[in-house]
């Protein structure tokens, strides 16, 4: 029987998804369902003097009208904790409708019931509202004197400042010293389905159907706002429309949402607009990255100082972790890190896929690249010299590394031996073209609280897999089939995953990349739990012909028990049940990380290369091709891993070239509000995209050794792709995304 796990199976859910019978937390149908519109401030500061809501109540079909006027007190404020934790997990420690301050444009200070959703945005549209406006802080030029380096960030995870040998030393040591800051840009999420949350009260009971990564963390989030019992409240999420970071932490429309189903006593639907989505979900904050690289002659890295400017909100410490891998990547022996941070009037930035990694890496890779060019060396080469079998923050080896192989293998499929190293070297019509590569990490998180599944075998040879985890395109459906399948040596086909409710056993948020990691261990867990009794049940069974058997010396094929060393000996696992009265047998699996990685540190490496076109003339780029190689650890199912990695290089791209906004100071509003002005990579900027994966074992992070690949396609690319402007056109440029007036 062929292993399931490492098959390219298609997706069990692409059916449903594909046919419109996939229902999302927007599509929800309930008896009397009201719909809620959500009203944004329009200033960045200041207060509200008053809200004349008559008109609006009066509108055919207003059921109700939330103010800080009339909105119920929340219960507890929980801390800003990553949803990985398995805890409460709010966006922000940031509630509205609580009293009259507004902190940032777009604040939620009012929500409208109405019959149906056009009523409930039209009564919006006629609440009366005046302000008064303070003078507000927003951009990087209006805080950077009041920036300061705070304890620790990422919600008191990660410090901010660390730092490894002697940085003077290090400095003085070094024949060749790069000095480079680079700025980007915030980018906004936009995944395909707008937050949305269908909120239902039986009695004390509170029902939630949420467009969410997790669906324990908006169980626990709202439970906490709302005083209620963890016990009373269910979240149900079983299809999640994308979600990048934007669903990882949970913004404020969850508790909303059932504040005002609780005010006019049925369910409600409560979606974000796409504007909405600009300043209800977090986002990317903008930044500004100064790097010095220090290297002897031959290429070692002496020393590094990396240090970061960002804002934060009024409330929260936060800041991506840009610092993370580009300080663990090259075997630097003297290194700082700093984060500087200011408050500003804007809502508490969040995660986004590779959230500090992707910028990090291009400061650190961009650098890279002008070092190799100062020194008359390969960019290649450069890397191979620094890359490091340990992590040089701790000491430790890495779980599993493949940061070579990835580079090997990725040169010589992209052709990277045959690249003329001067800029401008090749010209194709008007066309400049350029090749660059960068290195790609990614950490591997680990959940702190235990991840739980539960498998169940019925007697007519099939299984049922349970964890509450929700799929948001990720494909995790397909691959827990997989796992169990193999597990219990069943064919897929006669395995089931069910998934996306908090009445299942709890799994923390899969974010992070840990979801594969996470989910498959405690599905593993289970399902290996289940055959050790089932098995157990033979052996001990005077009936069976595998009684008195060794139990290590089964094996289980196509829903069989068989002798290893005679497997024309055993029977089926209906056979046993039905002998023995059992409808069903079932187990529970639940698998806790080693919170010291038995001494080891935890990365997932990869390679970037990149083909860039530029227009002479106009300055237009165009990426030709890309080529990916990533070490994952063990693979699940490559056509769903490749697909994931694939999204985060065009996401790269995006990133690098066209993905922007920017507030503006006058009015501390962003710039573009809609994906009419906010661009994104669409299929007409796509170029050929190659991945390759190189697995390699890992015993240490988790029983299947699965590392994740939600994330790392995107870290690395948009620097291989800046490395290949600069290649095509001679021209440096540190910023993000870099645009037609930075090459004119």
């Amino acid at each position: 029987m062929t292993p399931a796990v490492g098959q390219p199976m298609d997706r069990v859910d692409g059916r449903p998804k594909v046919t419109g019978s996939a229902r999302f937390s927007a599509e929800i149908p309930l008896p009397g369902m009201a719909y809620a519109a959500l009203v944004g401030a329009h200033i960045a500061s200041g207060r509200i003097t008053s809200i004349d809501a008559r008109e609006a109540e009066a509108a055919e079909g207003v059921l109700a009208v939330l103010t800080h006027e009339n909105t119920p007190p929340i219960v507890a404020q929980p801390p800003l904790i990553p949803s990985l934790a398995g805890t409460a997990a709010p966006g922000q420690t940031f509630f509205p409708l609580q009293d009259d301050v507004v902190h940032y444009a777009g604040q939620h200070i009012a929500v409208v019931v109405a019959d149906t959703h056009e009523r409930a945005q039209h009564a919006a549209s006629l609440l009366h509202v005046r302000y008064a406006e303070e003078p507000s802080v927003t951009t990087l030029d209006q805080g950077r004197d009041l920036a300061r380096v705070p304890e620790a960030i990422f919600g008191g995870f990660m410090p901010g400042r660390m730092s490894r040998g002697d940085l003077r030393k290090g400095m003085d040591e070094a024949d060749v010293r790069l000095d480079v800051t680079f700025t980007y840009a915030a980018n906004n999420h936009n995944p395909i389905e707008p937050p949305a949350t269908t909120a239902s009260w039986e009695g004390g009971e509170l029902t939630l159907w949420d467009a969410t990564q997790g669906v324990t963390s908006t169980q626990q989030t709202v439970a906490a706002l709302l005083g209620l019992p963890v016990s009373r409240v269910r979240v149900v999420g079983h299809y999640t429309g994308g979600s990048f970071g934007g669903k990882a932490m949970i913004w404020h429309h969850p508790a909303l949402a059932a504040i005002a189903a609780r005010a006019v006593g049925r369910p409600v639907k409560l979606a974000l607009t796409r504007e909405q989505m600009f300043t209800s979900m977090g986002h990317r904050e903008e930044q500004e990255q100064t790097i010095t690289l220090a290297a002897a002659g031959d290429g070692r890295l002496t020393a590094l100082r990396h240090h970061k400017l960002s804002p934060t909100s009024h409330f929260d410490e936060w800041a991506e972790p840009s610092l993370g891998v580009a300080s663990q990547i090259y075997g630097c022996p003297h290194y700082e890190g700093e984060y500087r941070m200011f408050r500003a009037n804007t809502m508490t930035p969040t995660f986004m896929r590779a959230p500090g990694e992707a910028s990090g890496m291009f400061a650190m890779e961009c650098a890279m690249d002008e070092l190799a060019e100062r020194l008359g060396m390969d960019p290649l080469e450069l890397r191979l010299r620094n890359i490091t079998a340990i992590d040089p923050m701790t000491g430790d080896p890495w779980s599993s590394w493949g940061l070579e192989e990835c580079y090997r293998r990725g040169a010589e499929r992209f052709g990277w031996a045959g690249r003329d190293p001067r800029p401008r070297s090749r010209r194709e019509g008007h066309w400049l073209i350029g090749t660059g590569m960068a290195s790609a990490g990614y950490p591997v998180a680990q959940p702190v609280t235990p991840q739980r599944a539960r498998a169940r075998l019925y007697a007519d040879g099939t299984v049922l897999v349970q964890a509450a985890t929700p799929d948001f395109g990720t494909g995790v459906a397909t691959a827990m089939t997989q796992v169990a399948a193999d597990a219990l040596g069943l064919p897929v086909e006669r395995c089931r995953f069910e998934n996306g409710d908090t009445a299942l056993p709890q799994i923390a948020a899969a974010v992070g990349s840990a979801g594969a990691g996470m989910i498959s261990a405690a599905v593993h867990t289970a399902a290996a739990a289940l055959r050790d009794a089932l098995v157990a049940r033979a052996v001990a069974d005077a009936e069976s012909p595998l009684h008195g058997a060794d139990p290590k010396s089964v094996e289980l094929r196509d829903g069989r028990m068989v002798l290893r060393d005679d497997p024309g000996t055993g029977e089926t696992y209906a056979e046993m049940m039905h002998r023995q009265f059992l409808p069903d047998l079932e187990a529970l699996g639940s698998w806790t990380p080693d919170p010291g990685a038995n001494g080891h540190a935890l990365m997932t490496f990869g390679a970037q290369f990149a083909e860039v076109a530029v227009d002479a003339d106009l300055g237009l780029v165009r990426v030709r091709r890309m080529v990916g190689a990533f070490a994952p650890g063990r693979v699940l199912n490559p056509k769903t891993a490749r697909s994931q990695l694939m999204g985060g290089m065009i996401w790269g791209l995006g990133q690098a070239l066209l993905e922007a906004n920017r507030m503006e100071a006058r009015t501390g509003r962003w710039a573009a509000s809609s994906l009419g002005d906010y661009l994104v990579a669409v299929n007409a900027d796509a170029p050929d995209v190659e991945v390759e994966l190189v697995e390699v074992e890992d015993t240490v992070v988790n029983p299947l050794g699965v590392k994740g690949v939600g994330e790392i396609g995107q870290v690395g690319a948009g620097a291989a792709i800046a490395n290949a402007v600069h290649h095509a056109t001679g021209r440096r440029v540190r910023k993000m995304p870099i645009t037609v007036e930075d090459l004119l």
